[in-house]
């Protein structure tokens, strides 16, 4: 079997933890693995790390292949130069495994799903390739234990060998229609979790969705792995669901046998947390009198609650999301609005974790920006250069290894240098203690896409032939 990792999108319900740059699928949340690392875990249960691939955002490809070189440092990740939703993105793995592996069975999952036994996850996709080697598009279903209005449900027809003949699909229902679909045995909630022989999502795509098929036929990855923009940006942008799995006849149902959950929301988060007396979860600095069925999340600061209930509160270093529970669907809304508005609350944390440690914006303005830079003991940032901004780094604490246009300075607390535009660069810390720097960039460009990476250790520079 072959396996696709979905490890893009933004995660816009779980702002203002969750940012457009550093989304859910990367966070530690709940655990001391990502929900990414966590999917790749449970592939590789089932098949070899070499037939492991993700596709992701382009914006998010350093960040997935660092967390996953860790299982496989030859993994393959594959950039999506714009978002175009689920169909053209599993649609273009396909066909990349299509000409570089050939025509095996696919397990295409979201990098968000929780699922807490591994072993019946993976008896659950040995049942469905049993049934994807017999032509059908096979699709996870989860047994509903509550009404909800977060997924889409699969209506099932009857049994067929290993699983179920699916009658119809439908997308998210209002409260009062969830209601109804629990009552009925026949509905499932839908996983996102497909498996399928490749060949068979073709031509399933060809006849359903010729549109997205023709655009696929245009890509050749017998070569390259790169991703031409102005090709893929041609393709529609629509769900799997919506382009497939709506008008197929040849879908078919496995139900999940481990217990499954979605992580998209802070009510996601709430029930899967553990609570105390009153219901309430505290994640953080949390102090509360008199509080009922609340989340608190503390990223920073101090968050005190007196007489709540019912009630989100999540604290990020430079932001502060207060909600009812019944509205954590409509955080997506205030994500949109600021993206809307270029606000850049919804694309960035004033904190950037990174593989060598995490820096932190503290002031920026027309031209200038101040970081502080914390480097994790044997940690090193990239050689690279800047083409549109100088840097001036002061050693706050530690001693820090310098290269700086293939010279090198060890320069301890109280020490500063000078980094020019186009200057070839890197910062080292060589102990074991930590190092931090104050950086101050000047510049018309001072994004973190103005980086030229000559060579770096955590393999975020790609391989030339």
């Amino acid at each position: 079997m072959q396996g696709i990792i979905l490890a893009g999108g933004s995660g816009s319900r779980l702002w203002p933890l969750s940012r457009e740059l550093y989304p859910k699928q990367l966070l530690k949340l709940i655990s001391s693995k990502s929900l990414l690392e966590r999917t790749y875990e449970r592939f590789m249960g089932l098949m070899d790390i070499d037939n492991i691939f993700a596709i992701t955002s382009t914006k998010h490809i350093n960040d997935v292949r660092v967390q996953l070189s860790a299982y496989n440092k030859n993994i393959r990740v594959l950039g999506e130069p714009v978002f175009k939703n689920t169909a053209p993105a599993i649609a273009i793995a396909t066909k990349y495994i299509l000409d570089c592996k050939g025509d095996d069975v696919i397990v295409v999952s979201p990098s968000d799903n929780l699922i807490k036994d591994d072993k019946e996850f993976r008896d659950t996709i040995e049942q469905a390739k049993n049934l994807a080697q017999k032509g059908y598009i096979v699709t996870l279903g989860v047994k509903p234990n509550k009404p909800s209005t977060d997924f889409g449900y699969i209506k099932i027809d009857k049994n067929e060998q290993d699983g179920y003949l699916v009658q119809s699909f439908k997308e998210k229902p209002d409260l009062e229609t969830a209601k109804e679909f629990l009552k009925d045995s026949d509905y499932f909630w839908n996983s996102g979790i497909l498996v399928f022989k490749a060949s068979v999502f073709m031509e399933t795509l060809k006849k359903y969705a010729p549109e997205i098929y023709e655009i696929t036929q245009k890509f050749d990855f017998k070569n390259q792995d790169d991703i031409p923009y102005m090709t893929f940006d041609t393709f529609p942008s629509i769900s799997v669901d919506y382009a497939i799995l709506e008008k197929a006849d040849n879908l078919a149902m496995v139900e999940m046998q481990s217990k499954w959950d979605d992580f998209g929301s802070w009510s996601a988060v709430y029930d899967l947390s553990k609570k105390d007396e009153n219901g309430n979860v505290k994640i953080g600095d949390i102090i509360e009198k008199d509080c009922n069925n609340s989340l608190f999340f503390s990223s920073n600061r101090l968050i005190a609650g007196i007489g709540v209930k019912d009630l989100f509160v999540v604290e990020t270093s430079d932001a502060i999301l207060v909600c009812n529970k019944d509205n954590a669907q409509d955080v997506k809304q205030i994500f949109d609005k600021l993206k809307e508005e270029k606000n850049d609350a919804h694309k960035i944390h004033t904190t950037v974790y990174r593989p060598w440690g995490y820096y932190t914006v503290l002031n920026q303005g027309e031209g200038y920006l101040t970081k502080m830079i914390c480097v994790s003991k044997k940690g090193q940032l990239s050689l690279q250069s800047h083409n549109h901004r100088s840097e001036h780094w002061m050693i706050l604490s530690g001693t820090a290894r310098v290269t700086l246009d293939n010279k090198v300075f060890m320069l301890k607390a109280g020490s500063s240098i000078s980094i020019p535009v186009k200057a070839v660069h890197s910062v080292a810390n060589p102990y074991d203690t930590e190092l931090k720097i104050i950086e101050v960039q000047k510049g018309d460009k001072l994004s973190e896409d103005d980086i030229v990476r000559y060579k770096d250790i955590y393999g975020r520079v790609k391989a030339k032939n």
